[in-house]
């Protein structure tokens, strides 16, 4: 196969990598690591102009951030793999994927893959936010659907005091509001 058909055929897998956290929830219809990015993506349109941070690169590292799980998986602590051998799987699968693609446009993937792998920049650490926030909000949007106020609280506590920007903290309190007035 075509090394850029292959390219886009990694990419297209993360719409059937289902996100493991819900599926070991038994989650009905759990959203796939392409829902989650995506969703990523468009909530970091919302960067608050004031914050300085660069909104286009927000929304490339939100596409970016979980990349090499179209090769390894969606791994979660639940798999106890420690952290540098996921770190060392993951940089292994965004070298094979960035491979693919024209130079340049590998080294940008890799450079924002590396960028919120390591939290350098800014904009890593408000994506790194964002995932929690993303992952959260999903986990409320699920307990509704379910009618199962609660039922995901692990995943509230899992995060809790974790956030650092200050517009997630603020989505976090009306999240959190919202969902005491629903009965979770």
């Amino acid at each position: 196969m075509d090394k850029l058909l292959k390219f886009m055929s990694f990419i297209g897998d993360l719409k059937r990598v289902k996100r493991t956290g819900w599926v070991l929830r038994k989650v009905k219809d759990p959203e796939s690591v392409a829902d989650h990015m995506y969703r990523m993506a468009l909530l970091s349109f919302l960067v608050d102009p004031s914050s300085g941070l660069n909104k286009d690169r927000c929304i490339k590292i939100s596409l970016v951030h979980d990349l090499a799980e179209c090769i390894v998986g969606d791994l979660t602590p639940q798999d106890e793999i420690p952290k540098s051998e996921k770190q060392k799987q993951e940089m292994e699968a965004m070298k094979h994927i960035c491979s693919l693609v024209p130079e340049e446009v590998g080294q940008e993937l890799y450079e924002l893959w590396e960028d919120y792998e390591f939290q350098k920049s800014e904009e890593a650490k408000f994506v790194k936010d964002l995932d929690k926030f993303e992952m959260i909000l999903q986990a409320h949007e699920y307990e509704k659907l379910s009618d199962s106020p609660g039922r995901l609280q692990e995943f509230f506590n899992s995060t809790k005091g974790k956030f650092k920007t200050s517009q997630i903290k603020d989505w976090v309190e009306k999240l959190n509001t919202d969902r005491c007035s629903s009965g979770s």
